[in-house]
């Protein structure tokens, strides 16, 4: 019959997810953007902005800035989001374990302290507001806009055309 899938032996992994079929990556081969997102569950926006934060996060840029992340990268993101997220911490007291570490973050830090966790909750419910600079950085978005002045042209071009088709609109009306 056909359409019918052939039969999978029990064991078998289900083949509906594109993405289960794909090779799997060595351990040690690095990572872009997107495959780190994924592993991590955190927004790629969100692995942008910490490398603003925090410099010890270095991921290798290649042509036209593309990212490339070692397995010692993941692991620190890694344990960033965990302090993050989970453990309680706000942004500048991950910043300052770093500093008290020497640039690497101990296995053994304990949950942030009240106070802490509490400044973390509201920082959280902030947006992230895009640095343009940032978004200059970002060459994988292939945005036509670089500045703020061809928004402003685009913008206008657009609404030109906006205002043509409505006076064509009403012509055929």
């Amino acid at each position: 019959m056909q359409g019918l899938a052939p039969p999978q032996p029990p064991d078998a992994p289900e083949a509906t997810d594109a993405s289960r079929l794909k090779p799997r990556k060595a351990a040690g081969a690095f990572r872009t953007i997107s495959e780190v997102a994924d592993e991590l569950h955190i927004p790629q926006h969100v692995l942008r902005f910490w490398e603003t934060k925090f410099p010890q996060v270095k991921p290798l840029k290649r042509g036209g800035g593309r990212r490339y992340y070692r397995p010692d990268d993941i692991g620190l993101l890694r344990r960033i989001s965990d302090l993050l997220y989970i453990q309680g911490y706000t942004i500048k007291g991950v910043q300052r374990l770093l500093r008290e570490g020497g640039g690497r973050l101990a296995e053994d830090i304990p949950p942030a302290p009240p106070a802490e966790r509490e400044a973390a909750e509201v920082e959280r419910l902030q947006p992230i507001e895009p640095d343009p600079q940032m978004l200059l950085s970002m060459p994988e978005l292939d945005l036509p806009v670089r500045r703020p002045s061809d928004a402003e042209r685009y913008r206008a071009a657009l609404q030109h055309v906006l205002e043509e088709l409505e006076a064509i609109r009403e012509m055929l009306g």
